[in-house]
């Protein structure tokens, strides 16, 4: 069988500061979007642009490092794999959401990071690919 690849990697601003939790086996998470712009001239030279908004899942030491380095508005290199999860809520109603799992994370504005470091990290995931939903 041949293997597939999914991998995503993106440049963008956070849309809002991060926000970190735990499961209840004590692993950290920490979720956040990143906004991706991209502006182009159509054909009568008129300019354009959109922006894309990716919803961003972190775990373990990674979302340890995301909750503290990174802000809104920072400026930041995201790598990863996109991931779609399903539940259901309380009123029965079947809900879904594509999320970026980041493995990789690389600060590219310092300015904006609450007590940014003399060397922005970069930052790799664990291996571990226990992801409890």
């Amino acid at each position: 069988m041949s293997r597939g690849l999914n991998k995503v990697m993106i440049i963008g601003n956070l849309g809002r500061d991060p926000e970190m939790r735990y499961t209840p086996g004590g692993r950290a998470v920490t979720t956040f979007t990143v906004a991706c712009s991209r502006a182009w001239n159509n054909s009568e030279g008129e300019r354009h642009e959109e922006t894309e908004w990716f919803s961003v899942v972190a775990w373990g030491k990674l979302a340890e490092t995301c909750k503290q380095f990174l802000a809104k508005g920072s400026l930041t290199y995201i790598e990863g794999r996109l991931q779609t999860r399903s539940w259901e809520d309380n009123e029965g109603k079947k809900h879904s959401r594509t999320e970026l799992v980041a493995n990789e994370m690389i600060i590219l504005d310092r300015s904006k990071a609450p007590h940014a470091p003399e060397q922005a990290p970069e930052t790799s995931a664990d291996s571990d690919d226990d992801f409890p939903f």
